[in-house]
């Protein structure tokens, strides 16, 4: 196989890879708090036996004694990360809606330990206790946050929630050293690597703030997820074309090989 086809085959799966990652992005624009995610690619050069070798010399004969240096790029994908700008905030109204503006994610208690997230969409369950769509306790400075039978519900702007006027808990927004260490585990949940758990500090109380009755809206650009697809797609393409006329050309090779004139 021509060294084309093996460039070409890697620059296909890599877009097939970009183009799952597009449609993601895509189906989760209306999910609150949901971050893009985003990829880059490089080209890693393959180095020839001669790309190491000394320069010709010009004492015999002014002759180049070695090839020129020759170097094979294969495009790879680089990194994927998630996007961790933050997504305009859609009031809702329900005083249970919670949005976090500036850096910082609410903790969740799952089976599996204790998770990060933005999506704000919180309910009061049928114990009385403050938790996600799927059910897990949203955390509080103390624990799990209980709601008590009331007629008003309010939370402030450092997460502090009273009932009627009365305190009842305060809700912890936290922070992380690196977001680009966080790994997104599904239901708009964020993790450590590996798996492990986040490792949080407390937020910048001058940069973030929790508004009730709002809900962060996805960070997706639809028109920019549109191009990128179109994009993907005319790559995918093109790469498809590059391998089959390799193809065609060691058919025609191997063909005409044997032919006497």
């Amino acid at each position: 196989m021509q060294q084309s086809s093996i460039s070409a085959l890697f620059g296909a799966l890599s877009n097939e890879t970009r183009m799952a990652m597009v449609a993601n992005n895509l189906a989760n624009v209306t999910t609150a708090g949901y971050k893009a995610d985003r990829v880059s690619f490089q080209d890693v050069f393959q180095r020839m036996a001669t790309d190491y070798s000394p320069d010709a010399r010009n004492d015999l004969q002014q002759k180049q004694l070695l090839p020129k240096p020759l170097v094979v790029a294969k495009p790879r994908l680089a990194e994927q990360t998630v996007d961790a700008t933050q997504g305009g905030l859609n009031a809702t109204g329900n005083p249970l809606d919670l949005a976090i503006s500036g850096p910082g994610f609410f903790r969740v208690q799952t089976p599996e330990g204790q998770f990060l997230t933005r999506n704000g969409q919180f309910y009061r369950n049928n114990q009385g206790m403050l938790v996600t769509n799927q059910g897990y306790p949203v955390m509080g400075q103390a624990g799990p946050v209980a709601i008590p039978e009331g007629q008003t519900v309010t939370v402030t702007g450092d997460g502090q929630m009273t009932v009627d006027g009365q305190i009842v808990g305060s809700i912890d927004v936290v922070d992380v050293p690196d977001v680009k260490q966080l790994k997104k585990y599904g239901q708009s949940l964020f993790t450590g690597p590996n798996n492990s758990q986040p490792v949080t500090q407390p937020v910048d109380r001058s940069k973030t703030s929790v508004y009730q009755g709002y809900l962060e809206q996805a960070n997706v650009n639809v028109v920019s997820e549109m191009v990128a697809m179109i994009e993907v797609q005319r790559s995918f393409e093109a790469y498809t074309k590059i391998i089959s006329s390799t193809q065609e050309m060691d058919q025609q090779a191997s063909t005409k090989v044997g032919e006497t004139r």
